[in-house]
């Protein structure tokens, strides 16, 4: 979906159409959560501090968001997709694959599906969204943001070799800031330098994720659209406009436990693990979890634990974090899994 949650705001309200429209909370330890393309131009995106985004865009206008309402056209373009294919793996609120190697209604190719989903969308929701198709997950994904906003692009097979090469490196899943400068010190910044990299010298630097980058290099990927994948963890996390010190930490540990204690509560979820996440200034991140013996019952259980284990991270002090996390899961009905997985993966 194009700026969904500002979209929505701006389709509701007919006042803020063509204005520069903040969803999210004014405020200096708060983020933007959406931003409308006409706040884009002055340089607003999500997950940018709201104060940086009232000094680049001071007309701008801040819509405290609201998520009920967001998830219901949510759900209405959901049952769009599934009209055409069962095969449907939600990311978030605004953006899914869709496998339609076998389409529903008879639609011959996956560009004619995409073509009508989107007008489907269009005249059921008066909102706007932009596809990407192509012959695996990762090259739609690419494929997705190539024609934004209310566009459409298409991979075929043979296409991906000419593609791939020119594309910046930082294009690629999982290859963020930190990623990209590592990459850039071995003299790689488009896709067609991270070619001429064999799968074992990669390995080497970035153990098994080498084999993921050499595949992906190539427009390799395997994975497929897992329309029951079930949610492995509920988290809260924030980067903050300043460091803060342990005690402060703590004090947002506190004042984040019962919002996401809540959002347990509404689906009925026991988590048995509890994680916390801290990240330094100089981009060191470390957790800590733990499984009690008694899983946490309460909002104050959920924060005892967690003010426990960031007494157990060894950063020392005197240290002062720029981003930190709260998690919980290994829910009842994942009895029998072993491994913890990630919840700040990303």
């Amino acid at each position: 979906m194009d700026a969904f949650y500002a979209s929505v705001e701006q389709r509701d309200r007919p006042e803020l159409r063509g204005r520069p429209v903040i969803v999210g909370w004014p405020g200096l330890r708060s983020v933007v959560c959406a931003a409308s393309y006409e706040a884009r131009k002055f340089g607003v995106h999500s997950a940018m501090p709201a104060t940086r985004a009232m000094r680049l865009c001071p007309e701008g206008i801040f819509i405290h968001p609201d998520f009920e309402r967001y998830r219901a056209v949510s759900h209405q373009i959901r049952e769009i997709f599934e009209r055409h294919t069962p095969l449907v793996e939600p990311l978030s609120l605004d953006e899914a694959y869709l496998d339609v190697t076998v389409e529903l209604t008879g639609i011959p190719t996956a560009t004619e599906a995409a073509e009508t989903i989107r007008r489907e969308i269009r005249n059921e929701t008066n909102l706007t969204a932009s596809a990407g198709v192509a012959p695996n997950k990762f090259l739609a994904k690419i494929a997705s943001d190539w024609r934004k906003p209310d566009g459409l692009f298409v991979i075929k097979p043979h296409q991906i070799e000419a593609f791939l090469p020119p594309l910046p490196v930082r294009k690629l899943p999982g290859v963020g800031k930190a990623t990209e400068a590592i990459l850039t010190d071995m003299g790689i910044a488009t896709v067609g330098d991270l070619q001429r990299f064999g799968e074992e010298k990669l390995i080497e630097r970035f153990g098994k994720w080498g084999s993921r980058l050499y595949e992906l290099a190539r427009g390799i990927d395997n994975s497929p659209v897992e329309p029951s994948r079930k949610r492995k963890s509920w988290s809260r996390e924030n980067t903050f406009e300043t460091d803060l010190t342990r005690e402060e930490v703590a004090a947002w540990i506190r004042e984040q436990s019962p919002g996401l204690w809540e959002s347990l509560e509404a689906r009925s979820l026991r988590g048995r693990t509890v994680t916390v996440k801290l990240r330094t200034p100089d981009f060191k991140t470390a957790t800590r979890r733990l499984t009690p013996e008694h899983p946490p019952s309460s909002a104050g259980d959920l924060c005892t634990i967690a003010l426990g284990l960031l007494e157990k991270f060894d950063f020392g002090s005197n240290a002062r974090y720029r981003l930190a996390g709260i998690g919980v899961s290994n829910f009842p009905e994942e009895e029998g899994e072993e491994k913890v997985t990630d919840l700040f993966d990303g």
